[in-house]
């Protein structure tokens, strides 16, 4: 296959936009927590920047068309923007070296290792879509592995993450929505992770739970991972650390996981109006990593979105499929399960996607012919992982579940993050086995998100109040 690099080299260049063109930044769920407390700041943000698209690089009429050109916001009129309908976008997190593109900056030249450049050609290191929903007050994150094993125009069966490298944005977006069975995407962020730290610390940093001592070193890339186990307020380089962190059992799943971590943890504590005093630095920022086609008005009124919503209402999923193993691919992928992204893009989504499960699809689900009718709890497969450190938790759970019905449970390994309330995890975007799960135990706090067991339907993680505290 020809790299990245040498097509880049074959292709007509679209020329940059001038530098004083604005854009956007990396973590839009951060920001989304971030700039808009009230309706005042959001006027007044608007009020500071232009109404324009965020572009970095210049879209051709027919890349544009992959994006849906419909309106997603009210207008200003000094007012916040507010959002009319469901909106889809696809957000890409860019790491790119200097060895990667063909004329790096003069201050990456000649350093002696592989620096990181503020580019968005490329591999796209992290994959998202996000929906947010103003109907029903939701915002639907899904994380896409960059190993994704699918089809990409004008390169075949590859990683999903070849498509920006070989055709920007628009190729990427199509491969995606041809991956999820035809979701429409309404518009792309393109992130470089040099913004990462600068916005984190543009936020005053974030505490998150390290679940493991965490250390890496790659001289070529100047690369130095130093985290120790336990809660920690990360700055923005040491976010970047956990971020960029990939060297576990899970590989870049457990990346993926990681992401979605320090996601929830930027939204929620952001959320607050200290925030504001910050707004000057986050501006600065913005101002230097990000390539959108959001405009400064439907930017805002994300934001004013996102800033009411609760915990509950941020719901975090990941691709449903498993590793390829080894054998048959000369790669390593993640494989695609098509049925249960059928099911998934149906339930957030609101698609009916043209998915369906075939032979060649080895983790399609049972037919409802194949499950039993007698008990409703039959096949929800439920992992427990226990946070306390008492041995006889887990067992007991499990014993408690099983006379509920809920036989195909077993224990996992032990989650390291001391828990206070215990976490029921539809780790398959399952929210209505998560919420029965939750009736039959009659405590806990219900989550829709990716950090749970990978194989289970459910993971219930338990906390002290299991225990009566």
């Amino acid at each position: 296959m020809t790299s990245p690099k040498a097509n880049r080299s074959l292709s007509p260049q679209r020329p940059p936009l001038p530098p004083q063109k604005l854009k956007l930044s990396w973590l839009l769920l951060g920001l989304l927590g971030v700039a808009t407390v009230s309706a005042g700041a959001g006027a007044l943000l608007a009020m500071s920047l232009a109404s324009t698209p965020l572009l970095q690089s210049r879209l051709s009429p027919e890349e544009s068309k992959v994006f849906d050109q419909g309106e997603i916001s009210t207008g200003l009129n000094f007012r916040l923007p507010r959002l009319t309908r469901p909106v889809n976008i696809m957000v890409l997190g860019m790491k790119v070296l200097s060895s990667d593109v063909e004329n790096p900056p003069d201050e990456a030249r000649n350093l002696g290792y592989h620096a990181l450049v503020n580019s968005f050609d490329g591999l796209s290191d992290t994959m998202l879509m996000l929906r947010f929903s103003p109907a029903i007050d939701k915002l639907v994150v899904l994380s896409l592995p960059r190993d994704t094993r699918t089809r990409v125009a004008g390169l075949g069966t590859t990683k999903l993450n070849e498509a920006n490298a070989y055709g920007g944005p628009a190729l990427a977006a199509q491969s995606v929505s041809d991956l999820l069975g035809g979701v429409p995407i309404d518009r792309y962020v393109r992130i470089n992770v040099q913004g990462v730290e600068k916005l984190v610390d543009a936020l005053g940093g974030v505490t998150v739970y390290v679940p493991k001592d965490m250390k890496y070193t790659d001289h070529s890339q100047h690369l130095y991972i130093d985290l120790k186990q336990g809660e920690q307020h990360l700055n923005g380089a040491q976010a970047l650390q956990f971020l960029r962190f990939r060297y576990d059992a899970y590989g870049d799943i457990g990346r993926v996981q990681r992401q979605q971590t320090l996601m929830r943890a930027l939204v929620e504590q952001t959320l607050n109006p200290a925030t504001l005093t910050r707004i000057p630095q986050i501006l600065s920022v913005i101002q230097e990593n990000v390539d959108t086609n959001l405009t400064v008005e439907e930017l805002v009124a994300l934001v004013g979105f996102a800033s009411q919503l609760q915990r509950s209402d941020l719901q975090m999923l990941m691709l449903p499929g498993d590793f390829s193993g080894t054998g048959d691919y000369e790669a390593s992928y993640w494989l695609p399960s098509r049925s249960r992204i059928s099911e998934l893009v149906t339930q957030y989504f609101d698609v009916n996607s043209g998915l369906s499960a075939t032979s060649e699809d080895p983790y399609a689900e049972p037919s409802a012919e194949s499950v039993s009718a007698s008990d409703p709890n039959y096949d929800v497969e439920i992992a427990i992982q226990d946070s306390t450190g008492d041995p006889a938790a887990a067992e007991q759970l499990l014993a408690k579940l099983q006379e509920a019905g809920f036989y195909n449970t077993y224990i996992d390994e032990r989650w390291s993050e001391p828990l206070r309330e215990t976490r029921i995890i539809a780790q398959g975007g399952d929210l209505d086995s998560a919420d029965a799960v939750r009736r039959s135990l009659g405590f806990g706090e219900v989550r829709v998100e990716g950090t749970g067991s990978l194989r289970s339907d459910v993971t219930i993680q338990i906390g002290r109040d299991w225990q009566g505290e």
